[in-house]
């Protein structure tokens, strides 16, 4: 079936007012065919459905034997219907007992990678797919965005490099890193060793980021949490070790793979929401709850003075409730003290 005739739930969400949508997963499914049980029912206003993957466990003799199994892992989970999937870093040549230099590694890897537009096309799903990639000589350590129709669209490259990948021959990516558009929202990349410091991170919030991708080899931990709260984006981890998560942008695990979900897990987060700084807006939140009732949600974190203002309808948007009741998301009102400090030290 031509890629132009396949359902776009896009498309659909589009036309019902939602804006995130479901489809079935492994298999082609065009508009004409889609029935109505198979349609999205009583979705949150920005509900993306995220799947992630881990590592741990999985072997393979080649790097061909290790995307089978990746593949096989998702092709088995074909009742989630995920709008993006997050793998690994560098997962093609990671636990993997054929070594071979960079240059092949990074040449097959792009080979394989043909695999991974394949299942993205066929599920129409965007995928985060952490690869060895190289131009003009120099080969980086990336993440490389493919979209619904299996386009390659771009890549993250990794910013800062442990000593050992230094010295195995990899180039450093750029400091300033690259923010891509979905139809789900605007997203961004981290990997592994960058999240020892903030840069990138604070960079990609500046310029829109609601989700940031984190692939490593390490599991990370609490670093994990905290950059979602510090920066107030989703962040999803994908790892080499038993934990890759789900965080909402307080920081608190929505999913993670452990004991029990091994190798991936999915769910979904509601992106239309705000992270507000509690005082002094707390005062305008019962005028909010009697105006909109059920059509929102307000989550007080006492102990922080944390709040979110979240959605629950689709015609009905945080942006517009701040704007009504003169509130500033907490991103805005820090801003905004710190220019009125620096103006009273000029």
């Amino acid at each position: 079936m031509k890629a132009s005739r396949l359902f776009s739930r896009r498309n659909f969400i589009g036309t019902t007012a939602l804006t995130a949508g479901l489809t079935a997963w492994g298999t082609n499914t065009s508009a004409e065919q889609t029935s109505e049980s198979d349609k999205p029912q009583g979705r949150l206003p920005r509900e993306v459905w995220i799947a992630t993957v881990s590592q741990h466990g999985l072997s393979a003799d080649t790097s061909q034997g290790m995307v089978r199994s990746i593949l096989t892992i998702l092709e088995k989970n074909t009742a989630y219907r995920p709008d993006v999937i997050c793998l690994p870093e560098v997962f093609m040549t990671t636990y993997v007992r054929e070594r071979k230099p960079l240059p092949e590694a990074a040449d097959l890897s792009g080979e394989l990678l043909k695999e991974f537009m394949a299942f993205a096309l066929a599920n129409q799903c965007y995928l985060i797919c952490p690869i060895y990639t190289q131009e003009n000589g120099k080969i980086y350590n990336a993440a490389v965005v493919i979209d619904r129709q299996g386009n390659r669209v771009g890549e993250y490259r990794k910013i800062y490099l442990p000593e050992d990948e230094v010295a195995a021959g990899l180039t450093p990516g750029p400091l300033h890193p690259p923010v891509f558009k979905a139809d789900f929202g605007t997203f961004g990349i981290q990997i592994c060793y960058d999240i020892n410091w903030n840069v990138g991170w604070k960079a990609l919030r500046q310029q829109g980021a609601e989700i940031i991708f984190w692939p490593s080899a390490f599991a990370g931990g609490q670093q994990v949490n905290t950059q979602a709260w510090q920066n107030g984006v989703v962040v999803v981890s994908s790892t080499w070790k038993e934990t890759s998560k789900i965080c909402d942008i307080t920081g608190e695990v929505v999913a993670q793979t452990g004991h029990w979900d091994r190798n991936l897990v999915c769910a979904s987060v509601n992106l239309e929401k705000a992270f507000v700084h509690t005082w002094p807006f707390v005062r305008r939140f019962d005028e909010i709850r009697k105006k909109y009732g059920r059509k929102i949600r307000i989550t007080n974190y006492h102990e922080e003075e944390w709040s979110i203002i979240e959605s629950l309808s689709p015609d009905v948007f945080v942006k517009d409730i701040l704007a009504e009741f003169d509130i500033r998301t907490r991103e805005q009102l820090f801003q905004d003290s710190e220019r009125a400090n620096e103006k009273l030290r000029r």
